[in-house]
């Protein structure tokens, strides 16, 4: 019988500290499947599904760090008021879900909710939005989102390393309980409400990234997935995180992981060759993480914009009301706009001193050339905002003094938030949008900017549309922006030129790069991607209930084992049972990993081993051999307390039934003069890689990486091989790699 609080393994995280949360017992609200109510624990550690036929339609649970909806006490302080975030991604994306299944949310308010008010809320969001709330308690709250997250994940992501305990925060375990604890009240809160055979879960960002294994721990076969909003750093800077290991064992525990681009789904799954031995496969154009017979499928699909909510803005009168007034505001001049959160990594200081250096570098856009840019309010708090706020607002100030003068400023900064239709209006009469950010997950604004300035269609506006892209590399929309000028932020010269270049290009240029990416952006909206991630989704699971699955491991290391069905688990009842039957008994044992442990330094056997293989050898009903590819004068050496025992050495090219006999050689062929031609070579790649060796055998010849760079030692091994079957070609060996090896040894013929 497992613990019976399989939770509080989960939150130990690899270490001990007591459960942060414990709420009262009580009966979900929809029972999952038929089942005997044994006690009212949610803490019993049962992995439930059920082999009973369901006769629910398909739904999709979506589980976020914020609900879709917006919340504000009554005028009368009589209760709450609810409607739903138009702008909300996790409401958008039903566009691309079929029509008929049914979406449930699971997240928290962005609200505080007193505790007696609490369980009114939830009967009500659930009724009337099919949303269930999380309430996290404010000590938990803090610790997890401002702490963990905000102060670890997110900077980690975004390549800023805590090199002194004010730079970033150093690693803080409190921090880390307490995002596994919220976590596990998020798993309670899906709990209550699934239909492990029906539902699909999709879990989104970094918030909830140890969330998998909780349901999964609880649900073997449910369908699962995950998608990442931000970046996903080198394999160099992730090592550095402490739990590293257990948020990717958690995100293995999905069936499918979802990424904007190939380099941060690369880095990933480096990560997981890195650090879990892992490595993945590529078929037919999807890319796949073998783990424990499960396959992870690994999605690359960058998050499009909600095509109807913007055009639907564009058409309102106000919206063009306040276009006619900025292009009167700005008449005569060509606009640069940057559109941001006051963020340490917008690089919106960068982009100021380009604007700087154009000036200088071309005098002529002085009084002609305006950068506005509107700071959104900053989402976080701490120092480093401080600074760079005050940094930016200096040089605004310091170049409008230089540049400008009574009637015109080259920068006009807006550092507050504006309404969404003023923020259409000055896409609609930009010239040029600059994103510079240093570090950014997606960053849509490019994409609201092409379709703002398209228009609305058939709206009876005439002439070609035109606009240009100035964006850093370094974000996750430059891929898909195959038109807009990519810049280094860092290198404030050549953005600078890419900003004058952007505004001095031909208006037949400029529409041709236009007509391209609006294109793409119009047919790769937020419905496209959420319909291809969801599709991917039902192929990674589509023999989920099939196979056959246990679940092993304890805390973050939790993982499910999937089988075929035709498999079956050894019974030790029946081979204890056959073995007392049996009248002769042939018993084979691997020497590495079997008689000795695959750790261990000394490889020579204990006394305790050598005792159980004598009793073993003394039954004449046994025949006990032990079949391993290490030489046969060492295996001699250490198995010679045990004369009965029989010895196959060099995966049986030397064979020795018992101590005092001759050994035998399984070959036709003794010319091993081909190892003068294999050596060399494998010197070759020894020298070359640092952490190889060469292990020379009687009957064969081993290159082994096991020590080497995990990525490099594969990449040369598989030279290696290449090398070694086309210098030895016409030899009668065979050529193979293993794990971590090449190996070569003569050929074997099976007569």
């Amino acid at each position: 019988m497992l613990s019976k609080s399989y939770t509080n393994l989960l939150d130990l995280a690899a270490g001990n500290f007591p459960v942060m949360v414990r709420e009262k017992k009580r009966l979900p609200r929809v029972m999952t499947v038929p089942a005997d109510i044994v006690e009212l624990d949610d803490d019993r550690a049962t992995s439930v599904t059920s082999d009973v036929p369901s006769t629910f339609q398909d739904r999709i649970i979506i589980v976020a760090n914020q609900l879709p909806v917006k919340a504000k006490h009554r005028p009368d302080n009589q209760g709450w008021s609810f409607s739903w975030d138009e702008d909300s991604l996790l409401l958008q994306l039903k566009d691309g879900l079929h029509e008929d299944m049914e979406v449930l949310y699971v997240g928290c308010l962005r609200a505080d909710v007193d505790v007696s008010e609490q369980e009114d809320v939830a009967e009500l969001l659930l009724d009337q939005f099919k949303c269930v709330p999380a309430f996290l308690p404010p000590d938990i709250l803090s610790k997890y989102y401002h702490g963990f997250c905000k102060q670890h994940l997110w900077p980690l992501f975004h390549y800023m390393l805590p090199f002194a305990s004010n730079h970033g925060g150093r690693f803080d375990r409190t921090l880390w309980e307490a995002y596994v604890a919220a976590n596990k009240i998020f798993s309670e809160k899906v709990i209550e409400i699934i239909n492990p055979e029906d539902d699909y879960v999709w879990i989104h960002d970094y918030h909830l990234m140890v969330l998998p294994t909780f349901l999964r721990r609880r649900f073997l076969k449910l369908r699962m997935g995950f998608f990442l909003h931000g970046p996903f750093p080198s394999s160099e800077i992730y090592r550095t995180l402490p739990v590293r290991e257990e948020i990717l064992k958690a995100l293995l525990n999905t069936d499918l992981i979802g990424f904007h681009t190939f380099d941060y789904a690369r880095h990933f799954l480096s990560c997981c060759s890195r650090m879990l031995g892992l490595e993945y496969q590529s078929k037919r154009g999807y890319i796949g993480l073998e783990y424990y017979g499960r396959t992870i499928g690994i999605k690359i699909m960058p998050i499009g914009i909600h095509m109807g909510q913007i055009q639907s803005v564009l058409k309102l009168a106000d919206k063009e009301w306040m276009v006619e007034e900025l292009k009167q505001q700005f008449e005569g001049k060509t606009v640069l706009l940057g559109v941001d959160d006051m963020d340490i990594f917008k690089g919106v200081d960068l982009k100021v001193l380009a604007m700087e250096q154009m000036l200088k570098q071309h005098p002529r856009w002085q009084g002609n050339a305006i950068l506005v840019q509107i700071m959104n309010p900053a989402r976080g708090k701490g120092k480093d905002i401080e600074k760079i706020q005050a940094e930016i607002n200096e040089s605004c100030r310091r170049i409008n003094e230089a540049f400008g003068d009574s009637s015109y400023k080259p920068i006009v900064f807006i550092d507050k938030a504006i309404s969404v239709s003023e923020k259409m209006a000055y896409f609609t009469i930009a010239e040029c949008v600059v994103v510079t950010a240093v570090r950014d997950g997606m960053n849509l604004t490019p994409y609201e900017y092409i379709v703002c300035r398209q228009g609305v269609p058939d709206s009876g506006s005439s002439g070609p549309k035109k606009s240009m892209l100035v964006v850093s590399e370094f974000i996750g929309c430059s891929p898909s922006l195959s038109g807009a000028i990519r810049v280094n932020p860092w290198n404030i010269e050549t953005t600078a030129e890419a900003m004058n270049e952007a505004i001095s290009l031909a208006d037949q240029e400029k529409q041709l790069r236009h007509e391209k990416h609006y294109k793409y952006v119009s047919q790769h909206d937020v419905a496209y991607w959420s319909k291809s991630f969801f599709q991917d989704l039902e192929r990674a699971c589509k023999d989920h209930f099939r196979r056959h699955c246990w679940g092993i491991g304890l805390s973050f290391g939790f993982r499910v084992v999937a089988l075929d069905p035709s498999f079956r688990k050894l019974s030790i009842d029946s081979v204890v049972s056959a073995y007392i039957r049996s009248e002769k008994r042939a018993i084979l044992l691997d020497y590495d990993g079997t008689i000795m442990p695959q750790t261990s330094m000394n490889k020579k056997p204990t006394s305790e081993v050598i005792s159980i293989l004598n009793e073993l050898c003394d039954d004449p009903r046994n025949t006990v051999f032990i079949v391993s590819g290490r030489g046969r004068d060492k295996l001699g050496e250490w198995l010679s307390p045990c004369s009965k025992l029989g010895i196959a050495a060099e995966h049986g090219f030397f064979l020795r039934y018992c101590l005092g006999e001759e050994w035998e050689t399984f070959s036709q062929n003794n010319d091993f003069g081909w190892m003068q031609i294999a050596e060399p070579v494998m010197n070759l790649y020894t020298e070359t890689t640092d952490g190889s060796s060469i292990e020379k055998k009687e009957s064969a010849i081993v290159w082994h990486h096991r020590d080497a760079d995990s990525g490099f030692g594969s990449s040369q091994a598989k030279e290696l091989l290449d090398h070694l079957e086309s210098v030895l070609a016409n030899e009668p060996v065979a050529v193979r790699s293993g794990q971590f090896i090449v190996e070569v040894k003569p050929q074997v013929r099976i007569l």
